[in-house]
């Protein structure tokens, strides 16, 4: 028997006990007032404490996607929080039991650590990868992790493009409607985020078409899908995880000069004091940004306005 079951046969049982011994009955009363106030609170707090996450995603720019389409309906856990980085990221007891309890846990399907992960989970059925129908691109972009240095095949920032990010937002909502096929309410929310999507694209690239701008500089090559959707070059600072050597930035330096290139774009999670370095060598200005915000529309916004800008 539960203990929600207990808390509710318990008043029955007592009366049943009680109900031919008057003296019984007088001693016992105060003592059921007692327990009947501890079990009211331990349920209660069963009840409050029973927590189970709807929807997990494994970065942040998922549950802007999932939020848009379900709003507060669900509860929709992200495993890599706020500020931190997916080659960083352990999972903690309470995100192994949040994967196994979701309806769906969505991931990018090309980041490293959400195969490991996923991978040693016995049922993979409520697992959506969200790279379906996504036109990957190869990368051999090395990165180091606990001292083991991991090799990629593909590019991970699939959700930094506005056209794979609508391509991930219509995947999602495939998945979501299964679960909830006769919701109107999710289908209508999905047709206004592809056209909040939609019209983003169509922002960026009409902002792009009339820059000068045809190239950027980027500490970490995390624009890469963006880059190729709008035609533009991508010079970035680190080739193959490695840190550059001499030769290679005086490439970088001409091309930045050739290309009337005035920023260099660096990752969050790069100290500024390393960048401020090859910045002043380049005599550009290092600006900050953040591939895993919390926003993804308004991050390729502002994206597009740092490179654009004459």
């Amino acid at each position: 028997m539960g203990r929600l079951d207990f808390c509710a046969s318990f008043p029955y049982f007592f009366v049943y006990l009680c109900r031919n011994n008057r003296e019984l009955k007088m001693k016992l009363s105060h003592i059921f007032a007692a327990l009947a106030t501890l079990l009211l609170f331990g349920c209660g707090s069963a009840s409050k404490n029973n927590y189970n996450t709807d929807i997990v995603v494994s970065i942040e720019p998922l549950k802007f996607l999932v939020e848009s389409i379900v709003g507060e309906d669900l509860a929709v856990k992200v495993l890599v929080p706020s500020g931190s980085s997916p080659e960083t990221y352990e999972p903690t007891p309470k995100d192994l039991t949040a994967l196994h309890d979701a309806k769906i846990v969505f991931s990018t399907g090309v980041i490293e650590f959400e195969n490991i992960l996923l991978d040693k989970l016995g049922d993979k059925s409520n697992i959506v990868g969200l790279d379906k129908d996504i036109d990957l691109i190869k990368s051999e972009c090395s990165h180091h992790h606990d001292g083991r240095s991991h090799s990629h095949g593909v590019d991970p920032h699939v959700w930094t493009s506005p056209k794979e990010l609508r391509t991930m937002a219509r995947n999602m909502h495939t998945a979501i409607m299964q679960h909830y096929p006769d919701s109107t309410k999710y289908n209508n929310a999905y047709l206004a985020l592809d056209s909040l999507l939609y019209n983003l694209d169509i922002e960026c690239c009409a902002r792009i078409n009339s820059s000068s701008k045809k190239a950027f500089i980027i500490y970490h090559p995390a624009l890469t899908y963006y880059a190729r959707h709008y035609g533009l070059t991508q010079i970035a600072i680190e080739n193959d995880g490695k840190e550059p050597s001499a030769k290679y930035i005086a490439q970088v330096i001409e091309s930045t000069r050739q290309n009337n290139i005035t920023r260099l774009l660096y990752q969050i999670e790069f100290p500024r004091s390393v960048v401020e370095v090859i910045a002043n060598d380049m005599g550009v200005e290092p600006i900050q940004i953040n591939p895993l915000s919390a926003n993804p529309v308004q991050f390729i916004k502002d994206v597009t306005h740092i490179i654009t800008q004459e």
